[in-house]
């Protein structure tokens, strides 16, 4: 016999771990469950709006059900990504952790990663779920499919800044900031509009200074061309992909280095 202890799990194995963690606690939350179920209903209440309605029953579909995942999904990064950190934090469970062999790196990132979980499996059963109503009406499944997708990725840009927003205040001001970049990242084409009528000066420095920062979530929306059937360049949807992933990183980066330098004591 070596006489060695057990050997230490890699960061991968740790990271894992706590993202398993983080995704069990999630799923027991009852207000998770009623997220989803609304949503659902919400979807499935598309076919019979479109019924009462005057307009192209499958359009009508495809527009609720995909603005119904968006939102939704929202309220899941939200109500969930916010305390995942600060709960933590408050209950001083943070200290038993972090005695372990964890990195604070590491804490955060399986918070996010269990997080980012969440969010595909609940997009994923909306999106089965739209999905087969467009079969349904006898439209084609692709656009919707590509929608979801781009949904999903602007929603791990939004859970970033959740998780990033937990590491270092409570959840309300966490949910009023993560709502706000959201709010932000849809109208970042007024950051041009508004510098324009703006004198010369600090005014307009902050106005480029906040559509660099602000992540731009209308390079993610393919709502109208997925209602619409309209062609969807797959170098726009690899763009947005490459987009998202790499601002949703950056923001989790800044999210380790925070937490990082927190004091529990």
């Amino acid at each position: 016999m070596s006489g060695r202890g057990p050997t230490a799990p890699g960061p991968a194995a740790t990271v894992g771990a706590i993202a398993l963690n983080t995704f069990r606690e999630a799923i027991r939350d009852r207000v998770l469950y009623l997220l989803l179920a609304f949503a659902l209903l919400v979807i499935g209440a598309g076919r019979f709006l479109a019924l009462l309605t005057v307009g192209d029953e499958e359009k009508i579909v495809k527009d609720l059900g995909l603005s119904a995942v968006s939102i939704f999904g929202l309220l899941t990064a939200v109500f969930v990504g916010v305390s995942l950190v600060f709960k933590e934090i408050e209950k001083r469970t943070v200290l038993t952790l972090l005695v372990h062999p964890v990195h604070r790196w590491q804490f955060v990132a399986g918070k996010y990663a269990g997080l980012a979980t969440v969010l595909l499996v609940n997009t994923g059963l909306m999106g089965a779920v739209l999905s087969l109503l467009v079969v349904l009406r006898g439209g084609a499944p692709g656009p919707v499919a590509i929608g979801i997708v781009m949904i999903f990725v602007e929603l791990l840009v939004v859970a970033a800044f959740a998780v990033l927003f937990s590491s270092f205040t409570n959840p309300i001001l966490a949910a009023v900031g993560t709502v706000a970049v959201y709010v932000a990242g849809h109208l970042s084409w007024s950051f041009d509009l508004l510098k324009r009528r703006l004198p010369e000066g600090a005014a307009r420095v902050a106005c480029d200074a906040a559509r660099a920062i602000v992540p731009n979530l209308d390079r993610l929306d393919v709502k109208a061309e997925a209602v619409h059937a309209l062609p969807i360049a797959p170098a726009r949807v690899a763009l947005g992909i490459a987009y998202g992933a790499a601002y949703a990183l950056a923001v989790l980066v800044l999210a380790c280095a925070v937490f990082s330098r927190r004091d529990f004591e």
